[in-house]
C-alpha cells in the first residue's frame, strides 16, 4: 500500500492544473515534493500527502475533540438522506471540490466511478489530517476560503456543505455548466439538542439561516431549493459522540451537559436545505 505522500504525489501530478498559486496567481507546476509556481512560490507535501497553502498558522475553532465525533455520527447514517439527495442532483461531475470539508466524510460518500479528481480543504488542519485516513482517491489541503489555491474554471461541482461561501471564488474556479450546492440548516435542525442545552433561553433553541439563503438567492436567482427532513435514531455507541459533534456546546453550562452525559438524547432532528445553483 502506497505511503500517505506518496499517493498525494501521484494526485499532483496528474491534477496540478487544477492548482493555482494563491501568492501570485501564477499556474503551478509539478515537483518532485509538491507544487511551484514561476515566481518559485513552493508548497510542499506534509508526511500525510496534504498541501498548507496558508502564509501563516491559524487557530481553527475546531480541532480533534469536535471532528472525531462528527465522523462517528455521519458514518452512523445521521446525514443519509441529505447525502442522497446530493448524489441524485450530482450528474456526470468528474471534478469535485469539497469547500470546509472538516475531516472528510461527506466528500468521502460523494466520490463515484464517475469522479477523476476530488480536492477537500479546510483551514482546520486537524481536520484535513484526519481526512487523509478515508478510503477515498481524493486530495486534502490546508486553504483560506477568501483566497482559493484553485485555477479557474477547474471544477465541476463545489460542496459548500454546513460551511462559509465565497460566491466571487467559487464563481472563478466552477467551470462553465458547472454546479454549487450548497447545505444550510433550517429551522428545525438539531432543534432535541439546542432544547437540551438551553431549556430556559428561548432564543437560542429557535434558528434561521433565512439571511444566508438569501444571500444565496441574491447570486444565483435560478437556484433550485430542496428541504430534507428527517428524525434520526441515534444509535446507544454515538449518543455522546451527538453532545459533542456540534459548537451548540460551548455556550452550555457544564450542568446541562453533564446531565445529557448521564442522560443522552435517543433521537435527533436533521432539517437542512439543499441549495442547487447551475453555472451558466
Amino acid at each position: 500500500m502506497l505511503k500517505k505522500i506518496d499517493r498525494g504525489r501521484l494526485f499532483l501530478n496528474a491534477h496540478y492544473h487544477l492548482f493555482e498559486c494563491p501568492l501570485c496567481r501564477q499556474a503551478f507546476f509539478p515537483t518532485e515534493n509538491g507544487l511551484v509556481c514561476p515566481n518559485r512560490h513552493r508548497f510542499d507535501l506534509s508526511k500525510k500527502g496534504t498541501l498548507f497553502f496558508l502564509d501563516h498558522q491559524v487557530k481553527a475553532d475546531y480541532d480533534q475533540a469536535l471532528f472525531l465525533p462528527r465522523q462517528r455520527m455521519i458514518a452512523s447514517g445521521m446525514y443519509a438522506p441529505v447525502i442522497e439527495c446530493i448524489k441524485a442532483v450530482l450528474g456526470d461531475a468528474k471534478h469535485l471540490l469539497d469547500v470546509g470539508c472538516g475531516e472528510g466524510s461527506f466528500l468521502a460518500q460523494l466520490v463515484n466511478e464517475k469522479t477523476h479528481a476530488a480536492v477537500g480543504f479546510d483551514i482546520a488542519k486537524d481536520g484535513v489530517y484526519l481526512a487523509t485516513n478515508q478510503n477515498v482517491p481524493a486530495f486534502w489541503c490546508v486553504a483560506d476560503l477568501t483566497n482559493l489555491p484553485f485555477a479557474e474554471a477547474s471544477f465541476d461541482t463545489i460542496f459548500n456543505l454546513f460551511s462559509p461561501s465565497n460566491y466571487g471564488e467559487f464563481n472563478r474556479i466552477l467551470k462553465k455548466g458547472g454546479q454549487l450546492i450548497k447545505v444550510v440548516p433550517a429551522a428545525d435542525y438539531l432543534k432535541e439538542l439546542r432544547a437540551a442545552f438551553y431549556p430556559n433561553d428561548e432564543a437560542k433553541q429557535q434558528y434561521s439561516n433565512e439571511r444566508v439563503v438569501t444571500k444565496f438567492l441574491e447570486h444565483y436567482p435560478d437556484a433550485s431549493r430542496q428541504r430534507v427532513t428527517h428524525v434520526f435514531t441515534i444509535p446507544e455507541e454515538n449518543r455522546q459522540d451527538l453532545l459533542a459533534m456540534s459548537p451548540l456546546e460551548w455556550g452550555a453550562s457544564e450542568e446541562r451537559k453533564e446531565k445529557l452525559r448521564q442522560a443522552p438524547l435517543r433521537q435527533i432532528t436533521v432539517d437542512v436545505e439543499v441549495l442547487i445553483a447551475k453555472i451558466s
